[in-house]
């Protein structure tokens, strides 16, 4: 008869608790933790949900996802120009017309900074003489709002987009697709930031008169700027490039100075210049419309689950999955791990507004904190909390930036392609990092924080995927 002599050495593999793994460990021990959790926290609705949408059904969304993240990933967003927002998108040429931030809503329903901005936007584009008249116009229709997200065009925070108002052109070729978002405001007495002063109506007289056909002027010296390859370089320097932006703004004025220089020395081009060197953010709409010409392309492909729009208007949150026009909506959520101004505080902020979140879909922002020092500070303030947010987002995409690298994290790409069944799955929600504005008094900006998306949404896209046949 053999005898065989039991080993004397184990590894374990621990899944659950990581108490048990620490216990282990306190042996000498070799032992791997498995971190897992019940699927959607048990809920029966949403279990039902991902079996339907798990199994051979997988392999077609599967397909249907590699295909997004193709197109997310290898598209390329050419600065092609800047336009007045009238010769480029239709709606904006049928009479008043403003475009908004988020889903669509009723101006009744309309948050305090957003209706600000629209009154202010009256005024500039001529409508009205006062935004007393302005409040008239919106409140009984006269002025049409609509969600910018429907016509192709992202709007920053509580931006009401006029049809004189400059819009930079996106032009992905290689996905047939083109985004646009408006010149960015700048800090201060903006209309963005929910103001209606005599500034904030300025600076928007300031961009359409004075800005729009400098700009255009450079752009035609410059030639078209591949907007990714800065987002890219802007990552490898700290940027997330959303709530931060000064590496990519910088590197783009660089590349602006020869079509800078080329114009005439007159008033308004050294009035240009001082709005460009004070303007940190500047890049910031120019990612956007970037990111804008790449989810459309994103948005034409079908069985997908991942999400191709995510806004807010100061109310509420909306997502649309790719391959449908359908918005899902909840209420917009408070803006968390925030750091105020002095004399400011959660009781004086607005709820999360602006369609800048798009940027977390294409690896940008809350994708790429772990790599910027300046966002750590809203996360935690450590770089670990930082890469603790990245390290979330991965846990609910599809796959990783190929362009986007993380030098922090040994040049590994930023998590790409946020997928609904994950986030059911695990209950982890995309962070988009953002400012903040005051809800009432219309003093602007307040702060800048980080806001968590609401499950809600992703559960409906989801089950929405899961009712098709």
């Amino acid at each position: 008869m053999t005898t065989r002599a039991l080993p004397d050495t184990g590894a374990v593999i621990n899944l659950g608790l990581p108490l048990f793994t620490e216990s282990v460990q306190a042996q000498g021990a070799d032992v791997l933790q498995v971190d897992w959790s019940i699927p959607a926290e048990g809920d029966a609705d949403d279990i039902a949900v991902l079996k339907e949408l798990s199994g051979t059904r997988s392999i077609a969304i599967d397909a249907a996802n590699a295909e997004v993240l193709r197109r997310l990933d290898s598209g390329t967003p050419m600065l092609t120009g800047v336009v007045p927002a009238r010769d480029a998108v239709r709606v904006m040429d049928e009479g008043r017309v403003l475009l908004h931030a988020g889903p669509p809503i009723e101006y009744m329903r309309v948050c305090d900074p957003l209706r600000r901005s629209m009154r202010a936007a009256a005024v500039a584009e001529g409508w009205v003489a006062t935004v007393g008249e302005a409040e008239q116009l919106l409140a009984t229709g006269a002025i049409r709002i609509d969600a910018a997200n429907d016509h192709g065009v992202v709007v920053p925070m509580a931006t009401a987009l006029g049809p004189s108002m400059p819009l930079w052109v996106a032009d992905n070729t290689s996905g047939g697709t083109v985004g646009y978002s408006p010149v960015s405001q700048g800090p201060g007495d903006v209309a963005w930031f929910g103001r209606k002063s005599q500034g904030a109506i300025d600076r928007l007289v300031f961009l359409r008169e004075v800005a729009q056909p400098r700009l255009a002027a450079i752009l035609d010296t410059i030639g078209p700027v591949d907007i990714m390859a800065l987002a890219t370089q802007g990552v490898q320097m700290g940027d997330d490039v959303h709530m931060r932006t000064q590496a990519s703004t910088n590197l783009l004025i660089r590349d602006m100075l020869p079509g800078l220089t080329a114009l005439a020395g007159d008033a308004g081009t050294v009035e240009l210049g001082v709005y460009l060197s004070a303007n940190h953010l500047f890049f910031l709409t120019i990612a956007m419309a970037g990111a804008k010409s790449l989810t459309r392309s994103a948005e034409i492909v079908t069985g997908s689950t991942i999400i191709t729009t995510m806004a807010r208007n100061g109310t509420t949150y909306g997502v649309k999955i790719a391959g449908s026009p359908e918005w899902f909506i909840a209420d917009a959520p408070p803006v968390a791990d925030a750091l105020y101004y002095s004399g400011f505080s959660a009781d004086d902020a607005a709820p999360d507004i602006g369609d800048s979140a798009l940027l977390e879909l294409v690896g940008l922002g809350g994708a790429a904190a772990a790599g910027s020092p300046a966002v750590a500070a809203f996360l935690g303030g450590s770089m670990a909390d930082a890469a603790r947010a990245t390290d979330e987002m991965r846990q609910i995409c599809a796959g990783s930036s190929s362009r986007f690298k993380l030098p922090i994290q040994e040049y590994r790409g930023t998590p790409l392609g946020v997928d609904a069944r994950k986030v059911v799955r695990t209950r982890l929600r995309p962070k988009v990092t953002t400012g903040i504005l005051h809800a009432s008094s219309g003093h602007g900006q307040i702060g800048a924080g980080v806001a968590t998306a609401p499950l809600e949404v992703f559960r409906d896209a989801a089950a929405r995927v899961a009712s098709r046949p």
